[in-house]
């Protein structure tokens, strides 16, 4: 079928579910080129929600008139919106992180001789589209028209071709991940199989490595195919063909091949707007189960018909919580957001149920969901929560995935990758997710393994703690010391403090009072760092004496500073979310704390881009009659930071972290505190919002929320929860739990 017709094949069948459903469509809000530079790191690429494959343009390669380069700079993402100069398309990749890894398998198509250098092949683009499930752009040099769309584990790509000679490469040896390796196998003349070696994520970790299996096949016999691999130069008397200078194309061996830099061409005479597709499936355990996860989510079926299927199911997880009112800007905002944080963590098993397990190199199985790529120390703060308020089952399974890890591999995650622990970030933040869902009422899984997993943690030395390597000092003094320049000291502590809080209220529930009191003394440590002169968290030092010299501002702009990890110390001096009166005494009272805490952000402090202060435009929900600054600071965060243009995310989402904060901020709440099943309120940015609820967990099917603002100075003067008044800005889990209507006065 021509490009032509299959898009208006799509675009119709489309528009009739539309109509069938009688609404419009909240896919048509989703704009996936929102944070694809300001180091978004997000990607336009075709995906599935929570879809372990995605495909996506990859242009962090340069050319000659384009120096950038993987390696050039630290690219960690497969796109960027201000790069010019595409050399494929990238399966399986990353969203919103700060580390390099994964995009590779890259796909790629074009036209005259073969060249196989990507240096040499790549090209301008232009036309690009994109939309949940499916992106598009015509690749210039070579006048073709690309189209992605994808399943759970398999991606599509159809290319419409000139008349002429054409070609499909695929390289190996190119992409974000650190780790170098590859084989190929030729199955048929449509068919190969392969497996390339990814990981050392953040280059924390050298031994987190895996491999991806793949399956590949194309719709079309090719005239020839063969191998590439990246060559040394040799001597004139090589008996073989030589093609663009560092590069052996194989045309006569067919059999398996192996090395650092290798690919494949498929090369075909085809006529004018020929179309040929691509299907590419993966999986982490074997080319036998990528074959399988190909044929059962691709079948026979058409690219317009998977182009659908992968829309139809953006539209029916998107529509868990719907708006009314509001700018179509600020519903795009919404939207996209919403579908940022369901990208990732993703579906690791394959349609046989089989993954790899945790730091090992057997085969699990699994009969519900397991997910992978748990950015921890970013997703507990809030993508969590909002998985359990509007997708629970989802957050379910997340929750058995983290325990299975402990049973597999001894430790609870904290930035796990396909079955990897890379150690990124610091803290133990398994522990308030965990806890936040069980509070809020989630059960289904082992509570008592996940408690004996959090146990082992919080208690264990130094010495034989993957998760607190510095747990001696913690344990024996209360704070860990600044012991190295650079050392993150006080980082590690504040996020143990939060850890050991929600571990005591998990403890009480289970009965268990000795350890809840115990953990809930531990979580208090945070006092020995309030420093009283700058009213900040200061580092100190193994005698118990503050850093000195000290400059609290040092870190803000990411650069290393002692004691802080991605911040300065005043992006960390409320970090302590569950003792806010205690923190609110070190101050010397209420009056004393809002005004500090009201400087942070008349003076620049605030840093919207990163975790630790994300929550502090909430704190003011604490006291009565200072509510009104978090709803004027919060109106104000989300229209300077959050648009419809490709910077509209302010940094690295961190796989949803900061779209998560948005999601939550338009509907007038937000889980301020980890681990406590609790929210505090503020204005909504929507006439009425309703979430849709799960009566399995929920007392009703939906929560509605209700009553934006006239206008920028209306403030909150009541709230009301089925109609009773509310006495704080804050609301309990446990009364959402019942359903109904939150409504807002003004």
């Amino acid at each position: 079928m021509h490009k032509s017709v299959a898009a208006l094949a799509a675009t119709l069948l489309s528009l009739l579910c539309a109509l069938a459903h009688g609404q419009e469509r909240l896919v048509e809000y989703v704009d996936p080129f929102i944070g694809t530079t300001n180091f978004g790191t997000t990607n336009p690429g075709a995906r599935c929600p929570w879809g372990i494959m995605s495909v996506t343009p990859f242009n962090v390669m340069g050319s000659d008139s384009n120096t950038y380069d993987k390696d050039s700079r630290w690219w960690s993402t497969p796109y960027e919106w201000t790069n010019s100069f595409l050399t494929g398309f990238a399966h399986v990749n990353l969203s919103g992180v700060g580390c390099p890894d994964m995009s590779s398998l890259l796909l790629m198509a074009t036209t005259g001789s073969l060249e196989p250098d990507y240096h040499k092949y790549g090209t301008a683009y232009s036309e690009e589209r994109a939309e949940p499930g499916y992106y598009a752009v015509r690749l210039d040099r070579y006048g073709i028209s690309a189209e992605l769309t994808s399943t759970l584990r398999t991606g599509v790509s159809r290319f419409t071709f000139p008349a002429g000679e054409s070609h499909l490469l695929l390289n190996l040896g190119e992409g974000l991940t650190n780790e170098s390796g590859a084989f190929l196998r030729r199955k048929s003349a449509t068919e190969i199989e392969g497996m390339k070696l990814l990981g050392n994520f953040c280059y924390d970790v050298p031994q987190a490595v895996y491999p991806i299996y793949f399956a590949l096949r194309v719709s079309k016999a090719p005239k020839q195919t063969g191998w590439w691999k990246h060559q040394r130069p040799m001597t004139a008397e090589a008996e073989w063909d030589q093609h663009a200078g560092r590069y052996k194309v194989y045309t006569k061996y067919g059999r398996e091949i192996a090395g650092d830099d290798i690919g494949a061409y498929f090369t075909y005479e085809t006529s004018e707007e020929e179309s040929i597709e691509v299907r590419l499936a993966v999986s982490f355990v074997s080319t036998e189960n990528a074959w399988q996860n190909m044929e059962a989510e691709t079948a026979k079926l058409s690219f317009a018909h998977l182009r659908e299927r992968a829309s139809s199911s953006w539209e029916r997880e998107l529509s868990r919580i719907t708006v009314e009112g509001g700018t179509e800007e600020q519903r795009r905002v919404f939207y996209t957001a919403l579908y940022h944080t369901m990208i990732q963590p993703s579906i690791l098993q394959d349609v046989n149920g089989q993954y790899p397990t945790m730091e090992s190199d057997s085969v699990g199985q699994t009969a519900h969901d397991r997910y992978t790529i748990f950015s921890l120390w970013d997703t507990y703060r809030n993508v969590h929560q909002l998985m359990t308020l509007a997708y629970p089952e989802r957050q379910l399974d997340m929750v058995r995935s983290m325990i299975d890890m402990y049973r597999e591999g001894g430790w609870l995650p904290r930035w796990e990758l396909i079955g990897r622990e890379t150690l990124t970030m610091e803290g133990d933040p398994a522990i308030p997710v965990i806890v936040d869902t069980w509070l809020k009422g989630l059960r289904g899984y082992d509570i008592e393994t996940a408690y004996e997993a959090m146990v082992k943690s919080a208690t264990l030395p130094s010495e034989a703690n993957l998760l607190r390597s510095d747990n001696n000092d913690y344990l024996r003094l209360g704070y860990v010391p600044l012991r190295g320049k650079y050392d993150n000291s006080v980082s590690h502590a504040l996020e143990y403090y939060v850890a050991d809080h929600a571990l005591s209220i998990l403890a009480d529930s289970l009965g268990q009072k000795k350890e809840a009191k115990r953990f809930y003394k531990q979580s208090l440590g945070y006092k020995n760092y309030f420093d009283p002169e700058t009213k900040t968290l200061r580092p100190k030092l193994p005698d118990g004496s503050f850093l000195s010299p000290y400059d609290p501002e040092l870190g803000k702009d990411f650069e290393p500073n002692p004691g802080f990890h991605e911040g300065c110390a005043w992006n960390y001096a409320f970090f302590v979310p569950h003792d806010i009166p205690g923190l609110v005494r070190l101050h010397g009272g209420r009056k004393a704390f809002v005004r500090h805490l009201q400087s942070v952000f008349d003076d620049g402090h605030y840093d919207p881009s990163n975790e630790p202060d994300i929550a502090y435009p909430y704190l003011f929900t604490y006291f009565s009659g200072e509510e009104w600054r978090t709803q004027h600071l919060v109106s104000e965060l989300l229209a300077k930071h959050f648009h419809t243009s490709p910077d509209g995310i302010p940094g690295n989402d961190d796989t949803g972290t900061m779209s998560a904060w948005a999601v939550f901020s338009m509907m007038g709440l937000y889980p301020d505190v980890p681990g406590v099943p609790e929210y505090a309120l503020t204005a909504p940015t929507f006439d009425r919002i309703t979430i849709r609820l799960d009566p399995t967990w929920y007392g009703s099917d939906r929560l509605v929320i209700e009553g934006a603002p006239r206008d920028a100075k209306s403030y909150v003067k009541g709230i009301r929860f089925n109609g009773k008044s509310l006495k704080r800005h804050r609301i309990s889990h446990e009364m959402l739990r019942q359903g109904g209507v939150l409504s807002y006065e003004y």
